[in-house]
């Protein structure tokens, strides 16, 4: 038998097999070609084991699956990043300063008794404590931390506060001179910091409290005062 002859026999074999033979016609051919045993035997008692239906849905039902999964892994993606663009913020301006308060939530934007004591008794003990001439930058209120910053123009410097930092004060300036003025003004500024850290540390806290933590604690101090 010529290579050629063997070949179409092969072919016809092949398509027997994914046709609709039965398994002794399919032993048969099996047997005599040698082609797919192992297949055959590792399938062997299922009712239709060479069926070209089967085969075709196993790879449907596992493109499904990876699919679904694909789809399911980029909407959570996305959920965080929409979770990322969820911060709110509103600002209120106080005795000639500007307060913003940062939030997830618009009912935690609004601005308590608390909160505007806090940043008056700041801007005050400020001038009073560190220097006069001073212009206040925007005081940012966060969930866990307080950031604020200004210009003394005594020195011509700029100065940060963040309280979530141990040693969170910072000053930035050019060609600054090292004279008893400036080395007076910078411990000021270090000290009224760590007042600066108390006070809106406390402002936090009341603020993470439940609202009935909160009514409780001004009716308390109504009672006392």
């Amino acid at each position: 038998m010529n290579n050629y002859e063997e070949i179409k026999k092969l072919l016809k074999a092949s398509r027997n097999l994914l046709g609709e033979n039965s398994d002794k016609e399919i032993k048969n051919i099996k047997n005599k070609y040698g082609i797919i045993s192992e297949r055959y035997n590792i399938l062997e008692d299922d009712e239709n084991p060479l069926s070209r239906t089967n085969v075709m849905k196993d790879i449907e039902d596992t493109i499904e699956r990876e699919t679904e999964d694909e789809y399911e892994t980029a909407d959570s993606d996305k959920e965080e990043d929409k979770g990322m663009k969820t911060e709110k913020k509103k600002s209120y301006r106080i005795s000639g300063g500007l307060m913003t308060i940062h939030a997830k939530d618009s009912k935690d934007l609004q601005l308590t008794t608390e909160d505007k004591k806090a940043f008056q008794e700041s801007m005050d003990e400020f001038v009073v404590e560190v220097a006069e001439l001073v212009d206040f930058n925007k005081l940012n209120l966060y969930e866990n931390n307080v950031e604020w910053s200004g210009k003394i123009n005594e020195l011509d410097i700029d100065f940060f506060f963040s309280i979530a930092e141990t040693d969170g004060v910072y000053i930035n300036g050019t060609m600054i001179r090292l004279d008893s003025n400036f080395l007076e003004i910078v411990n000021k500024l270090q000290a009224y910091y760590e007042k600066f850290k108390t006070k809106w540390s406390k402002v936090i806290a009341i603020r993470k409290k439940t609202p009935e933590k909160k009514w409780k604690i001004i009716w308390i101090k109504q009672l006392w005062f």
